[in-house]
């Protein structure tokens, strides 16, 4: 499935009507699909409601597969509130693991369903816009949005 916003598209994977996987699109892959399942439907609606500063998380369901260091990362990525950002250190005291700060940054780059799982939200020690699979300017759209819409609830 595609999903498309402004200038950000999504490749959404759905396996077993669960979603598996997202990836950022080129402009030439970006056509937007019909929706053709609930679940399409759902995923449609909310992130509709997301671009539009009305959702804050996403109610989707969805498998997460990785190693037992990816999974605790990604669930701490979970557990970031809307609109605010920590550190990649800041994730790696919280899992307990204060100096594995570049395996943190490995894992937080190789989520598989980001906006799901806000891996947006993580940012460099000294507050730089660093890495993110989609690229930096999507990541500081993505974080300039959900300040908007924090400001708007």
């Amino acid at each position: 499935m595609i999903y498309t916003h402004d200038n950000i598209c999504l490749k959404i994977e759905i396996k077993d009507e669960v979603i598996v996987g997202i990836d950022f699109c080129s402009e030439g892959d970006c056509v937007a699909s019909p929706i053709g399942t609930s679940l399409e439907s759902d995923i449609h609606l909310q992130f509709g409601e997301y671009f539009e500063g009305r959702r804050e998380d996403f109610a989707l369901p969805y498998l997460l597969q990785g190693t037992h260091f990816q999974l605790s990362v990604w669930q701490a990525l979970e557990e970031i509130p809307y609109a605010q950002t920590v550190s990649y250190s800041s994730i790696a005291q919280q899992i307990g693991n204060p100096k594995a700060v570049r395996a943190v940054g490995g894992a937080v780059g190789s989520n598989p369903l980001p906006l799901i799982i806000p891996c947006h939200r993580v940012i460099g020690k000294n507050g730089a816009i660093v890495g993110f699979r989609g690229g930096t300017d999507i990541k500081q759209a993505l974080l300039n949005l959900e300040q908007k819409g924090q400001a708007h609830s």
